[in-house]
């Protein structure tokens, strides 16, 4: 295993320092899902939710996220994000698929970004809909490609 690089030789948290490293082309994919009651998920997929378009809502909110990283995770890079996609499609009979995308031309990768955006989209959906089902589960959520910078292409199995 390689060295923790966000501690000091003294075991202090520390940023890393990117400055040498030179601008490639980033990419991240983030998956995650909500699983809930198949009468929940009826709720979301006919447009019918209380609070409104529950899928909408949670894409923005996830894109929101990916953009505010470093403002929620101590030692992350602030970064110029060139792309965020966010995706969320029913999974009958009872869940919400959650993919995001993030692409940037810098020092620094955007994993977190990715995890960051499909971690908020998640909890938006279950915000939107909780008061009908308590019982939603966020589950799964994990990153599945991480591509460019020094240590090359990282693809879950």
């Amino acid at each position: 295993m390689s060295e923790l690089s966000h501690f000091d030789a003294a075991g202090h948290a520390r940023m890393v320092d990117v400055s040498a490293k030179a601008e490639t082309a980033r990419t991240a994919i983030a998956r995650g899902r909500v699983v809930m009651a198949p009468a929940t998920l009826a709720l979301i997929t006919a447009g019918t939710a209380a609070k409104g378009d529950v899928l909408g809502i949670a894409r923005l909110a996830g894109i929101m996220a990916a953009k505010r990283t470093a403002d929620l995770i101590p030692l992350c890079h602030p970064l110029m994000l060139s792309k965020v996609t966010l995706n969320l499609r029913p999974a009958p009979p009872d869940a919400v698929e959650i993919e995001a995308e993030v692409k940037v031309t810098g020092q620094t990768g955007v994993e977190m970004e990715a995890l960051t955006a499909v971690s908020i989209a998640a909890l938006t959906v279950y915000d939107m809909v909780k008061a009908v089902d308590r019982g939603m589960r966020i589950d799964a959520i994990r990153l599945v490609l991480k591509a460019g910078g020094k240590s090359g292409t990282f693809e879950a199995a």
